[in-house]
């Protein structure tokens, strides 16, 4: 509860020793079934914070996130937003992807998990938290929250993991992210 915060993991059945681990390095962590929609729903019912941060395992905050955050949501006219991403491999394509993603955020107003979606507890409740969907619950979201503001669109960058794109290859993922993404 470093600065008033708190910071919780809720594991939806890994069985990969990532739990006791993370125990140490965290507040709490709470256990729920499968589906990523049903583990952020639960940790934003029990944070105690009236803004929330819904942050990938595989991903790393930029430098004074959190005064960000709260700097950014101290307009009352803005309910939420996201960072942007760098991925955490070099590479000419990774930064291209990096940069399509963080443009394709700004035009649709859509953010993703990778991106670390911070929202007021209100603003996230008035939007109907998160839909229980096997993919997609963070789009289903964003689209929501559009309805009572734009996100705010930190620059500051937060690192995720590039690993999906490694191990499928760089054009099948982004072929398979848009598939998945049409058929939404």
């Amino acid at each position: 509860r470093l600065l008033g915060h708190e910071v919780l993991i809720v594991d939806g059945g890994s069985t990969d020793g990532s739990v006791p681990y993370a125990s140490a390095l965290v507040d709490r962590v709470l256990m729920t079934g499968i589906g990523r929609g049903r583990q952020m729903n639960l940790g934003a019912e029990e944070a105690q914070h009236p803004v929330l941060l819904f942050l990938h395992a595989d991903s790393q905050l930029p430098e004074n996130a959190l005064t960000k955050i709260s700097k950014t949501l101290d307009d009352r006219a803005r309910h939420w937003g996201r960072f942007d991403v760098v991925l955490d491999a070099k590479g000419f394509m990774y930064r291209v992807i990096a940069c399509m993603i963080n443009l394709r955020s700004r035009v649709s107003g859509v953010a993703t998990g990778d991106q670390g979606i911070f929202v007021r507890r209100v603003s996230f409740h008035e939007a109907g938290s998160y839909e229980s969907i096997p993919l997609m619950e963070d789009i289903a979201l964003s689209k929501a929250l559009r309805k009572s503001s734009w996100p705010a669109c930190l620059s500051a960058k937060i690192i995720t993991s590039a690993r999906r794109w490694q191990q499928q290859g760089v054009v099948k993922t982004i072929l398979q992210m848009w598939m998945l993404r049409f058929a939404y």
